[in-house]
């Protein structure tokens, strides 16, 4: 078939094939996958939850010409069950489009930051990433001797025997936390079978060593197989695809967010401060 003469501007041609005008070169949109996983909104700053990549996503898989889709990440984790959606649904868009997926590690791709780089079909960092923390945590606070001196009484009414565990204003139990222990045993359990399940021979060490929440820097991630190979997106994509254009997918903005105002409804504003304090938590777990 012969090429159509056709003067098109860079960014179209590169996604148009040889026969259309295009340079046949292609694209790889780009993901970014960075903050807090989390359900809704909770907290200031960016949150990962299904809802808020989902558009992102739809839009890069579906990019005409698309090579390959990058996900450039940087998260210290946070909800199990969003890790799971968004890893999940990675999976189905690459089969559903036929492309394979990339990973790339920016500062912390811990936790649940690692569960989602697990949906990708290679995995990179830098030497200066933090990588990994296959485990579970749940941390809390406990008042019931605080309330105690204050001459506080804990008025809760329940019905249900366990309906009221580790309420935080009660003497701690040993049953309530034997059964936090199984719930946290059962989602470690799901996380160590999603990364056996998504990297198999690729991992070099014993499960006791990779699996026990444990982070590393990228160049001790590539020996213990958690991560394909040290490098940055850019030097990646243009060694794999070198003619290929490299194109960020965002979510679309609000006009409140175009015009750089504050979202109209402030009815959530106190849980979003205490989501802020445990992200800020969660990233200075990692030293970052």
């Amino acid at each position: 078939m012969a090429k159509i003469p056709l003067n098109l501007p860079k960014p179209l041609a590169d996604k148009l094939p040889d026969a259309f005008g295009g340079s046949a070169a292609g694209v790889v949109p780009v993901v970014r996958l960075q903050g807090m996983i989390a359900s809704g909104g909770a907290g200031f700053g960016r949150v990962l939850s299904a809802e808020s990549v989902e558009e992102p996503l739809r839009r890069a898989f579906a990019t005409h010409g698309a090579k390959a889709v990058a996900l450039l990440i940087n998260s210290p984790g946070g909800s199990p069950t969003q890790s799971e959606y968004i890893a999940a649904r990675i999976r189905q868009l690459a089969t559903e489009h036929d492309l394979p997926v990339l990973a790339f590690c920016e500062d912390v791709v811990a936790s649940g930051g690692y569960w989602l780089a697990c949906a990708a079909d290679e995995i990179y960092a830098t030497a200066t990433s933090v990588v990994g923390s296959v485990g579970v945590v749940s941390a809390g606070f406990g008042f019931s001797e605080l309330i105690d001196r204050l001459g506080i009484e804990r008025r809760l009414h329940s019905a249900g025997e366990a309906k009221a565990r580790l309420d935080p204003f009660f003497a701690e139990k040993s049953e309530d936390v034997q059964w936090l222990e199984q719930i946290q045993e059962g989602i470690h359990d799901e996380f160590r079978d999603w990364v056996v399940g998504r990297r198999g021979d690729k991992l070099k060490a014993a499960e006791a060593e990779l699996f026990d929440g444990d982070v590393w820097l990228g160049r001790r991630a590539v020996e213990l197989g958690i991560v394909d190979g040290i490098g940055t997106l850019r030097e990646v994509v243009e060694k794999r695809f070198p003619e290929a254009t490299i194109e960020m997918t965002g979510p679309r903005r609000s006009l409140f967010a175009k015009l750089g105002l504050p979202a109209a409804n402030w009815d959530d504003v106190a849980a979003a401060i205490v989501g802020a304090a445990n992200t800020r938590i969660a990233w200075s777990r990692y030293g970052r």
